[in-house]
């Protein structure tokens, strides 16, 4: 419940309720452990005049401050939850760690405000005007700042995730360190702000705008970038040669290439040494996959598994073909799954440059489907077997060795055409 006391003093006016705040200091020194803490909570204060007053620590909370003027007001550590402050002017004030969740701040004017590690969870800002304020180090998570006007600003270390941007004004702002994991910034305006170091998870950026942004270091998984602009993305830090790239995934591709000794290792691997493994590998074949692993492994290649349990999804068949791309050669068990062979067939025509090395169980064979497929000349003879013991034995000279050899064969004729 409101202190009547506090109520009436901070109606005379900013220079006597500062002179009151001055000479009971004592007030501010303990205001934090909530003894005798200024306790305006709930209080109806719209219009009030309220600008460079000393609200340090103050409980604001659920008060009714609609057209009042709060501009270079100290409200360090107040706490404004709940707080209706939407229209107001806050201009230049002081909210540093102000707890400011839940609070309703549409169409307030925040411009150079001080919000250096404020709690704005749940918050509604839309509309509000933060352009050049400081937001270092706030928790905005769940705030709702679609067209929020946000230009300038710094929000470096600020914590976003799950905040509404939508359509907002971050232009040139300063994002470095912050966390935008799952923050929907659909058709906002990022140009040429700063997202250095920012982790950005699930964040969707559809229609927004991010041309000239700094990206160097960002952690960006499973982005939406439908109708994105990123153009003139700058991948290097501060104080280096600026290098750009037009595509945010792209971008952060090139610069583990060039800084990155290991992931040049990663892309010799990719193309050179990985050999897909395809096929239903149940328990009673798990030492043929065993074998033909430890085979591999034992020649320098990096063995791939995709095991086919079941029919494949469009998806899946996506991702098959996606591994198969990036393979030396592919090695495929049809024993027993005939239904591989119409997965093969949808992946075989589209990859040329990869060697298929089929093999099978002799009492198996037998396939119309299977003959289609052969007819690619970049699908070997399949490798027939009577015995699991059998196929062991010779698996690198009957399976490893032909494979390689026809991946040597098509790459001397690609680098001659």
């Amino acid at each position: 419940m409101v202190n009547e006391k506090h109520l009436d003093f901070i109606k005379k006016g900013v220079t006597t309720w500062n002179e009151w705040r001055w000479k009971n200091a004592e007030i501010i020194d303990i205001s934090y452990a909530n003894l005798g803490r200024i306790n305006l909570r709930g209080a109806n204060l719209g219009g009030v005049n309220f600008r460079g007053a000393n609200l340090d620590g103050a409980d604001l909370s659920n008060a009714y401050l609609g057209g009042a003027d709060l501009s270079r007001a100290d409200l360090y550590k107040a706490d404004l939850r709940g707080t209706n402050l939407g229209g107001i002017n806050l201009r230049r004030a002081n909210l540093g760690g102000a707890n400011i969740q839940g609070a309703k701040l549409y169409g307030a004017n925040l411009r150079n405000a001080n919000l250096l590690r404020a709690d704005l969870r749940g918050a509604y800002l839309g509309g509000v005007d933060l352009s050049e304020a400081n937001l270092g180090g706030a928790n905005l998570h769940g705030a709702k700042l679609y067209g929020a006007n946000l230009s300038k600003s710094v929000l470096h270390g600020a914590y976003l995730g799950g905040a509404i941007l939508q359509g907002a004004d971050l232009s040139d702002a300063d994002l470095k360190e912050a966390d935008l994991r799952k923050a929907n910034l659909s058709e906002a305006d990022l140009g040429g702000a700063d997202l250095s170091e920012g982790n950005m998870v699930g964040t969707n950026f559809n229609k927004a705008n991010l041309t000239g942004c700094r990206i160097y270091g960002v952690s960006a998984w499973d982005l939406k970038l439908l109708e994105t602009s990123q153009f003139d993305l700058i991948i290097t830090p501060q104080g280096e040669p600026a290098i750009t790239a037009d595509n945010l995934e792209v971008a952060q591709f090139v610069y583990l290439l060039l800084k990155n000794e290991k992931i040049r290792d990663v892309i010799d691997t990719i193309t050179s040494k990985v050999v897909l493994i395809l096929g239903r590998f149940e328990s009673e074949r798990k030492e043929i996959l065993d074998a033909l692993r430890k085979e591999l492994r034992n020649r320098n290649y990096s063995p791939v598994l995709f095991e086919l349990e079941k029919p494949a999804s469009k998806d899946l068949m996506e991702t098959v073909t996606l591994l198969a791309r990036m393979a030396r050669f592919i090695i495929v068990d049809i024993t027993d799954a005939k239904s591989i062979l119409a997965e093969l067939e949808r992946i075989v025509p589209n990859i040329p440059y990869v060697p298929i090395k089929p093999i099978i169980f002799r009492s198996d064979y037998g396939s119309a489907l299977f003959e289609r497929i052969k007819r690619y000349p970049w699908v070997l003879d399949e490798y027939l077997y009577n015995t699991r013991e059998g196929l062991l034995a010779v698996i690198g000279e009957a399976v490893i060795t032909p494979a390689e050899k026809k991946s040597h064969e098509i790459r001397e004729k690609s680098s001659r055409t």
